[in-house]
Parts: C-alpha cells; structure tokens; sequence
C-alpha cells in the first residue's frame, strides 16, 4: 500500500487560520493513531511575524510534543514555505523539532528548485525525512522549459518529491505523464497531492497511483485551500474495498463528523467559479477571498477570472465621481443591517429638519433602499460585484434624475453590474484615500464618496454587527467594517463620524437619531 500524508490541519488551516478547537485536534489525532495512515502533517512552522495566524501555522514546541504524545506510532511532520526560509533560519526554525518530528517538507514554487535544494540538504544534515511539495504542476511543461534539468539536480538531497496540483484543473493522463517524467529523473519517492477544483482529485490520485507515486497527500472532509483536497476517508474507504485494507471506521467517522460540522461554517468545496480558475490554472487564493464575500455574485467572479485569464481588469470605464465638485454639509450612509430599516421614519424625519443644510444618502447596501423612495434629496449607490442587481429591483421607485451610482477605482478586478438604465448615471472613484485595505468594500465606497462630497459630517444608520454566534463571513466582514469605521476615524479628524442607529461596532462615536430629532 502506498503511503498517505494526512494534512488536514495544515492545509485545512487556510479556512481557520490555523486555529483549531482542541476537543476536534484531540480526536483526530487518536483517529489518526488507528487508522492506516503514514504520515501526519500538522502544519506550518514559520518565523513570520506579520499579521495573526494561530498555533498550527507556528506548531510551538508544546503543540509538537502533544501530538507526539497522541500519536506514538506516527511519522509526525511540518511544513515550511521556502520562500519565507533562509538556511541561516533552519537552526532556531527546527531544533527544538529533533526527537519529535520526523519529516519536513517545502512549500516550493518551481522557479525556485534549486534555491530550495541547498536549503533541502541542511534540512536532511539536521537529520529529518526531507520532502518537496512543488507547486502549479499543470504549468510545469509550458512555462519551466529547465524544469526536468532542475529536478534532476535535487538527487541526494530530498527524501520524497511531491506534485501539487495547485489550480485542481489537471487530468488523469497528464498526471500518469508527469509522474513518469519524474520518475527518470529522481532516485526518491514521488508524491501527488491533488485540488478537487474540478472533481478530479480521486481520479488523478489514482492516476498517480498507476504511474508509480508512492505518497498521497489527502486531507479529512478534503478541507484545504479553496476548494479543497482528496478526501482521507475516500482513500482510505477505496483501500479498504478494493485492496482489503483494515480499517477502524469507527475511529474514521468520528473525526469525520467534527470537521463535517466545521465545513458547516466555511463551507469549503467546489463550485463554479473554482471549476473556471481549475481548467484555466489561475490562483486560488483569490477565488477563495471572492467566494467567501457574500456581495460578489458568480457573475462577477467569473468576470473577473476571465479578467484575470486575459491579464485585465474590468475593461468598463466611467467617468470620475463628483469631478463638479458637489458639496454636502451632511452625509448620511445607509447600511443594510435591519436598523436602516426599523429606524427609516426618524431618518427621513431627521432629514426634513436640515432645511438650512445641504444633505444626501449615500447606500452602502440597496437592501433598505425601499424605505428612502419618497425622500427629495440626491441618493448614491454604492455598486460592488452583485449589488447593481439588487438596485434594479428598487430604482423603479425612485426619481433617477435624483440617483448616482459610484463603483471602485479603475481598473476593476471583479465585474461589476450596472442596470442599464443607469450606466450614464454611474461613475468611479479616482483612489479610495483613507484606507489602504478593503478598498472595493461597501463600506470603503461609501466613506470615499462621503469624503468626494466635502462632507463635514457623516451620520452612519443599518451598520447593526452581529447578535451571539456568528459565522465566519460575518466576524470577516465586522472586522472589515470596524477597521474602515477607525481608519476614516483616524485619518480624517475634520469630519464628524457617528453611528446614529443601534450598533455593535467599537471605534466610532454613537448616537441616537431620536436624540437627533429634539434639537
């Protein structure tokens, strides 16, 4: 039987960020024990210091230790990403790791074989198991012409070469190719770790197989980056059937169950938009970030994969926003929290009352437009992804000598749609200025375009955050808001910032649009 690297914690941490309940570790770790599975890869270790990742993208020493203690058996390993990896590093990165890991592997892009060789043959000096994971193998022949030479020059000083079908849009046949190819020039094992982009991570898995791989990477659930990996409970259920292989199913369905359950709440798995960037090889992470923000529709994903595939951005340009230089005294944007909604009537009262002030709506979100058709004053829409669909349903309502639609900057990554009755009513920011992050957000749009307006003061309404629990798009997108709430904040102290509905949101002066209605 051939080997399988389980790395489900490892890659399955792209949709966690690396944190992981210790109940859920504890039990695949005793699964793992049981089960017929050789090595056990269970994360990053990483000397990076930018931004929050949680333990299993460090693995401390006590995180390796323990699973050491639950899986006595095993051949425990970690990962590194080359790129991030200097050899000086590898003395204070694994050190501490003799005695308790067994394998290490590199993330490797294949630009960068013979870099990552010198630092692979420190490693195996330090006494580990040394393995490569090589990344974008569907562009190996095409784009690496030195490639096989470059390979071949790794003999002697890796342990397991394994290729990883990055975009998930390989074939069988191709895969049973490249494996051969490998195989007349490496004197190691050679190792598959397939994407399930476009369905095919099984039957590539056992195209490598046939052609002589001897390593299977597979993950529990097929939890991974994107849209995920061969699933450990197919491959192992496959053996059992076909090959009579013992398995403790029992152990197996336990485990499974916790990350079934976890799949609940990142919802990993293909879909269209990861089918397209599988069979056209482009990057997942992207395609990850995209499907996992609820205002970008598949319409506007698949744009801008093809986008993306022809090297441009959204080929639309409009005109830029308020180049007349329209000014407002008063600015109030509109969120789709329930509040924009369940306030309306004191909103549009509060409007009636700034006769000696120049005022307008800005709409981050068109869900509780609806409520604001009646109101005199010039309205803004805020167009991300999908949302010019979901004006198209209110802007009948409304008097459209009185709407303006505002989109980010050119050039668009993601396509953006605009009713056709508005596209000469449409228009985009030159640069979003107050913030460099999330700047084609809702939220970043409306604040521009506040601050396009001159406005002095902006009142925020429909920004409610989030009661109990809540799933992981909803703590991205209130960390997104908050960040954009304190960035303008921060930045523009001469505007007035508040929230005038009920909010959850930190970093912001709140108000209430009643008290507003007494003076």
């Amino acid at each position: 039987m051939i080997d399988i690297v389980d790395c489900t914690l490892r890659d399955g941490g792209y949709y966690t960020n690396w944190d992981f309940n210790e109940n859920l570790t504890l039990n695949y770790f005793q699964a793992m024990e049981k089960l017929p599975v050789s090595y056990i890869e269970i994360g990053y270790r990483s000397l990076v210091q930018d931004g929050y990742k949680g333990e299993y993208n460090y693995c401390p020493d006590y995180i390796l230790k323990y699973a050491r203690q639950h899986m006595p058996s095993k051949k425990i390993g970690i990962m590194l990403n080359e790129k991030e990896v200097k050899i000086d590093d590898l003395e204070k990165l694994l050190s501490s790791c003799k005695g308790t890991i067994d394998i290490i592997r590199m993330a490797v892009d294949p630009a960068n074989i013979k870099r990552a060789g010198e630092t692979a043959a420190r490693i195996k000096e330090m006494g580990f198991e040394m393995g490569f994971n090589v990344m974008y193998v569907s562009k190996w022949m095409t784009e690496y012409p030195n490639f096989m030479t470059d390979v071949a020059s790794l003999n002697g000083k890796v342990d397991s070469f394994s290729m990883v079908d990055s975009y998930g849009g390989i074939f069988p046949e191709e895969v049973e190719t490249i494996t051969r190819h490998l195989r007349s020039v490496l004197q190691c094992k050679i190792g598959f770790h397939g994407h399930n982009n476009t369905e095919l991570a099984f039957a590539n898995t056992l195209a490598a197989i046939k052609a002589g791989c001897e390593l299977i990477d597979t993950t529990i659930t097929g939890m991974g980056r994107g849209a995920g990996n061969m699933k450990t409970e197919l491959l192992l259920s496959y053996f059992s059937s076909k090959e009579g292989v013992s398995l403790d199913f029992n152990s197996l369905s336990t485990t499974v169950a916790d990350f079934e359950r976890l799949k609940e709440e990142y919802g990993w798995g293909t879909n269209l938009p990861y089918m397209v960037s599988g069979f056209n090889s482009l990057p997942q992470k992207d395609v990850m970030d995209w499907v996992t923000r609820r205002f970008y529709s598949i319409n506007s994903i698949l744009q801008a994969l093809h986008n993306m595939k022809d090297k441009k951005g959204d080929n639309l340009k409009l005109p830029i926003f308020n180049s007349n230089k329209s000014h407002f005294d008063t600015v109030l944007i509109i969120g789709g929290g329930p509040s924009g909604a369940n306030c309306a009537t004191a909103i549009k009262q509060f409007i009636k009352k700034q006769e000696d002030k120049t005022i307008c709506i800005i709409h981050a979100s068109s869900k509780n437009a609806g409520y604001y058709n009646d109101i005199d004053i010039p309205q803004f829409f805020c167009l991300v992804g999908n949302e010019g669909h979901r004006l198209e349903k209110v802007f009948a309502d409304f008097d459209l000598n009185k709407i303006s639609c505002v989109l980010p900057s050119y050039p668009r990554k993601m396509g953006t749609y605009i009713p056709q009755q508005l596209i000469d009513k449409s228009f985009e920011l030159k640069e979003v200025t107050f913030s460099p992050l999330y700047q084609d957000s809702h939220t970043a749009l409306a604040l521009q375009t506040a601050i396009e307006l001159s406005a002095t003061t902006v009142y925020i309404a429909g920004y409610d955050g989030y009661d109990g629990l809540i799933n992981e798009n909803e703590r991205l997108l209130t960390s997104e808001n908050e960040y954009l709430l304190s960035q303008i904040v921060d930045k523009r102290p001469d505007i007035e910032v508040a929230t005038i509905t009920a909010t959850k949101y930190q970093g912001v002066k709140n108000l209430s649009v009643y008290r507003l209605l007494i003076d």
